[in-house]
């Protein structure tokens, strides 16, 4: 991991393409991972007291998921130094100023904001949930402007050693944790801890002199303006994802416990094997986009691969799905089998989206990109309000929400391309 030297050589597209191992490896890895946890807590605590868990859990990755927008605009911006550039080095934005700013601002937004709502979201633990989400939240900005510095590079092995690190240090921790209690708040430690401890690790490991070999291609003004909109794509992207059991308590105050927290951990389970790679390939994806020369083919056949694992999926769901949830949770009422082929279906349209959503960043094209995730969001939004039951509302929020966004850039970006053209 001391080797930083790794930047894009005369043909970006095998470059880009020799990553696809490593990123593949540690996120198959941190997914497993990320599986176990899911099981495991609920398993040791229950489902009525997982939902707490599971709605810290869905706050802490919704804020990283908005925090992501940091990683996508940085891999996109990130460059070998060049002493003539243009504009010139001395106008152009640097990565750990403007790292250390965000982090700060993150931790008193949180705060802040804590004001309003840690008594009604944790109605029991309060604001001994809010500081384990603010560091958290802190730290992932750095964490996230420094994996980005990795992508846009091409540091292969140092994007390998923080997907992997991080997944793993948390199951880890949690797992310890349950060990020695079930106390909601030790177990928000738990999740949070791996964000500064992995920066911490791969900063002393590379980051320092990679920070002093990169450049990015954009002013303070252009990155703050980039990022606003990336991060704004990337909170409606944790909304339908890392977010949506947050959404899914917060719209359903009545719900009873035990059903809610399985409808959420069969969301989880069920849209786990798509929608975590898809996510942990964003910038790996933009990478790759912005280095081929067939971009149009390219993302055909990755929509293909994507629909063709949906369908496998789904019949999994129907056929397996419920004996695998029986074995799995042998204490909880059995599941029917399409409403797990629903929820894999779901997964597939969003996985669909985390195809078009890179591909259409990778292209510089960042209010399309802006667009199709907050259409997404706010129409996911829209059908969870609706009086409808539990599992409908669910359901049609999951499907229908992903299918909108991925129309607004499955259909804007060829327009937008034909005008460039």
């Amino acid at each position: 991991m001391s080797d930083i030297e790794e930047y894009p050589s005369a043909d970006p597209e095998s470059t880009s393409r020799g990553g696809f191992t490593p990123v593949l490896v540690a996120t198959a890895v941190v997914g497993v991972a990320g599986y176990v946890i899911t099981w495991l807590v609920p398993f040791v605590i229950g489902t009525a007291a997982y939902t707490t868990f599971a709605i810290y859990w869905s706050f802490t990755f919704l804020l990283a998921a908005g925090l992501s927008g940091i990683q996508q605009e940085v891999t996109r911006a990130t460059g070998p130094a060049d002493a003539a550039a243009v504009p010139p080095r001395s106008r152009l934005a640097r990565a750990l100023p403007f790292a250390l700013a965000t982090s700060l601002l993150v931790f008193v937004i949180v705060v802040v904001s804590a004001l309003f709502w840690a008594d009604a979201v944790f109605p029991e633990q309060g604001w001994a949930m809010v500081w384990p989400l603010a560091v958290g939240g802190a730290s992932y900005v750095l964490l996230t402007v420094l994996t980005g510095t990795l992508y846009g590079s091409a540091h292969w092995r140092g994007v390998f050693w923080v997907i992997l690190m991080e997944g793993t240090l948390r199951l880890i921790l949690i797992a310890g944790t349950l060990v020695v209690t079930t106390d909601q708040v030790a177990l928000a430690w738990a999740v949070a801890i791996p964000f500064p401890t992995t920066f911490v690790v791969i900063w002393l490991a590379a980051g320092r002199r990679l920070v002093q070999r990169t450049q990015l291609d954009v002013g303070y003004r252009q990155l703050v303006w980039n990022v606003a909109r990336t991060v704004l794509a990337a909170t409606g992207m944790g909304l339908l994802v890392s977010g949506f059991p947050f959404l899914l308590g917060v719209t359903s105050p009545d719900a009873d416990p035990d059903r809610l927290g399985t409808i959420i951990l069969l969301a989880t389970l069920v849209r786990a094997p798509l929608i975590v790679v898809g996510l942990a390939l964003q910038s790996y994806l933009v990478v790759l986009f912005r280095g081929t020369a067939h971009f149009w083919g390219l993302l055909l056949r990755l929509e293909g691969v994507v629909l063709a694992v949906g369908a496998v999926l789904v019949v999994a769901g129907w056929t397996l799905g419920p004996a695998v949830f029986a074995l799995l949770f042998p204490e909880e009422p059995p599941i029917d089998g399409s409403l797990i082929a629903v929820l894999a279906a779901s997964s597939t349209a969003l996985g669909a989206l985390c195809i078009t959503a890179p591909a259409t960043l990778s292209r510089s094209r960042h209010g399309l990109f802006t667009a199709g995730w907050v259409v997404a969001a706010l129409v996911t939004i829209g059908c969870l309000l609706l009086p409808l039951e539990l599992e409908a509302r669910t359901t049609l929020a999951l499907i229908v929400g992903p299918v909108c966004g991925l129309l607004v850039q499955a259909v804007g970006l060829p327009l937008l391309e034909r005008r460039r053209a």
